[in-house]
């Protein structure tokens, strides 16, 4: 053999394609769950309009529990008060009390929620699904940390970045060495500017392309979000984007091409991050 470019194969090399597998996978469930629990909202507005004013959110385990048993206003406002009580009490594990059954049964007696038997079998239905998403997500998850831990990435002691949004990082870049400059991610990740060209005239576009990996720019925006709350030098950073009077969307986008930069860097070296003083 000659002339052959001959690399180590690492040991993210190794996982590589089972990481990906994997986080892709996690990405196309909770995507499917998303949708379900946008159908929740729905349908709650129909059966139980008044419910979600007292409520921080309706997907809570408590939440679920109690419109699985009784999926509507009119359900609820005729339920026994001992059960409602030990119903809400065991499935928040003593967050929610007699007062807050109470005020559940006397709301939902003036409800002006609509009392449709199929929609409240829709709605147990589609509360079943997301429980069971969510085993599988778990599940998938677990599976996820365990290459993780073996792979040991510097790119986990970047705050901010658990090993959920750090695995679908290091899935889709994969080899760092296949890239020479952390230019080449941002182009592949798609997070580059869009040029246009005919003939002698070269126009360059703020919008981003649309080509490269989806599921990187997925993971990049969201792991920059919670990186800029965590960390001063990127909240600085953002801070400073914004005061230049540009969009949030905009901003998040050039803290993404200096989190690439960073991780980059991490890698190449394998060091941890350091964090400003």
């Amino acid at each position: 053999m000659s002339d052959v470019n001959l690399k180590s194969y690492s040991n993210t090399s190794y996982h590589n394609e089972e990481l990906k597998s994997l986080t892709r996978y996690r990405f196309d469930k909770v995507k499917e769950r998303a949708k379900l629990k946008t159908s929740i909202s729905r349908l709650v507005a129909i059966l139980f309009p008044e419910l979600e004013k007292w409520l921080p959110s309706l997907h809570m385990a408590s939440v679920y529990a109690l419109l699985s048993k009784f999926p509507s206003a009119s359900s609820i406002a005729s339920e026994h008060l001992t059960r409602l009580t030990h119903l809400l009490e065991e499935a928040s594990k003593g967050r929610y009390r007699k007062d807050i059954a109470i005020l559940f049964r006397k709301t939902a007696r003036k409800s002006i929620g609509s009392n449709i038997p199929a929609k409240s079998l829709e709605l147990k239905h589609i509360i079943n699904l997301i429980q069971e998403l969510d085993t599988e997500i778990d599940e998938i998850e677990k599976e996820i940390k365990v290459i993780m831990d073996e792979i040991d990435s510097p790119i986990l002691t970047i705050p901010g970045i658990n090993y959920r949004m750090g695995a679908m990082i290091i899935a889709e870049i994969g080899d760092f060495s296949r890239f020479d400059s952390p230019d080449k991610i941002l182009a592949y990740a798609g997070l580059s500017p869009s040029t246009y060209q005919s003939g002698q005239l070269d126009g360059c576009y703020s919008h981003m392309e649309k080509r490269g990996s989806r599921y990187l720019r997925y993971a990049l925006f969201n792991a920059t979000r919670f990186v800029c709350h965590w960390d001063s030098a990127f909240s600085a950073y953002l801070a400073k984007k914004r005061s230049d009077g540009k969009h949030y969307n905009v901003a998040i986008s050039h803290a993404a091409k200096k989190l690439v930069r960073v991780i980059y860097q991490l890698e190449k070296t394998d060091q941890p991050y350091i964090k400003a003083a």
